[in-house]
């Protein structure tokens, strides 16, 4: 999650703002959907390196009690992606530098809340339906039952659903915006 977004955030508004990357690429055959999809893309192939180095770090620790974890790196690369697209979608509003506050706004509460320290019985109802909602929570879920082996069924193809649809939607608003901002 974390190096997705930096990377399809703060890069991105740089080339989008400042650097004026962008327009010399539409000069080109390419399109605003090309110009998306391969940043998002880039962005998430960071996310996917740091996946990487943690699960080899959690196989030389044994850490990694199933054989399902080998679907950990593509789940990540996936969940990745998804984040990459939300991001650059998010960053295709953003005025200022001021505004990558609202990515911490967003960022922190969701690495806190979202079942990665504690379980989500430990919250109230009400908060609960909401981390029910955010995307780290089906992020988490999908690779810790895919890592210990624990909780295998039905329900992960319903989180990396979740996954595809996000990046749907976040590849798609990336693509409109960039038009919007780059061609009009």
């Amino acid at each position: 999650m974390n190096g997705a977004v930096y990377d399809a955030t703060f890069n991105i508004f740089f080339k989008l703002k400042y650097a004026k990357t962008y327009d010399a690429v539409l000069a080109t055959p390419l399109g605003p959907a090309d110009v998306a999809l391969g940043e998002i893309a880039w962005a998430q192939l960071r996310g996917t390196i740091y996946s990487a180095a943690f699960l080899l770090v959690m196989l030389v620790m044994g850490l990694v009690r199933s054989w399902w974890a080998l679907l950990a790196l593509p789940a990540t690369v996936l969940i990745g992606f998804a984040f990459a697209a939300v991001g650059m979608a998010a960053t295709s509003f953003m005025r200022s530098w001021q505004d990558f506050d609202f990515v911490q706004l967003a960022i922190l509460p969701m690495f806190l809340f979202s079942t990665t320290f504690y379980p989500l019985g430990t919250y109230p109802r009400p908060l609960q339906l909401f981390v029910e909602c955010t995307p780290l929570y089906h992020g988490i879920e999908l690779l810790r039952a895919l890592s210990t082996g624990a909780g295998i069924g039905v329900e992960l193809v319903g989180h990396a659903a979740y996954f595809v649809v996000l990046a749907a939607l976040g590849i798609s608003v990336s693509a409109q915006r960039l038009e919007r901002l780059l061609l009009k």
